[in-house]
């Protein structure tokens, strides 16, 4: 059965919420997290960068190749999704000013702040191999993932 990509995030929710709700350690959850994203959506790399400094995001959990280790504050789609505080879709890569290209298949990318209550304390990078690959429905649902 082909499944539209919102029908896949609409059985993602109860499954992340499920594995995390009983669960306080914040890095075992962001694991799991990834994992469900990446195994259900099939996107080629899911991961989270945590705020380490008042300037610089340092890689955490993730699911896919190796990846950039640290990010600066407002460098990069990471960078810039935590300095606006704000989800970040990029269509193609190649066009965002600043890209920092940690892996050269990586075409299209969003970023969602990770937030807790009103500070951000990292960021959900997700990267595919193909253009245009993500809209307002990943950010819609990927942006609830994070508010469990």
């Amino acid at each position: 059965m082909n499944q539209t990509k919102e029908q896949k995030y609409i059985q993602l929710l109860p499954q992340i919420k499920s594995l995390i709700e009983k669960e306080e350690n914040l890095i075992a959850n962001l694991a799991n997290i990834t994992a469900a994203i990446k195994e259900n959506m099939g996107y080629y790399w899911v991961g989270f960068y945590l705020v380490e400094s008042p300037s610089v995001l340092v890689l955490g959990p993730f699911q896919g190749p190796v990846a950039c280790t640290r990010i600066n504050y407002g460098k990069g789609v990471c960078g810039t999704s935590w300095k606006e505080e704000r989800t970040v879709i990029v269509p193609n890569v190649d066009e965002f000013p600043g890209h920092i290209a940690c892996n050269s298949k990586s075409r299209s990318e969003i970023v969602v702040p990770l937030k807790r209550k009103t500070q951000i304390i990292g960021v959900l990078d997700i990267d595919h191999t193909e253009l245009h690959t993500f809209d307002e429905t990943d950010a819609f649902y990927l942006e609830k993932i994070l508010n469990f």
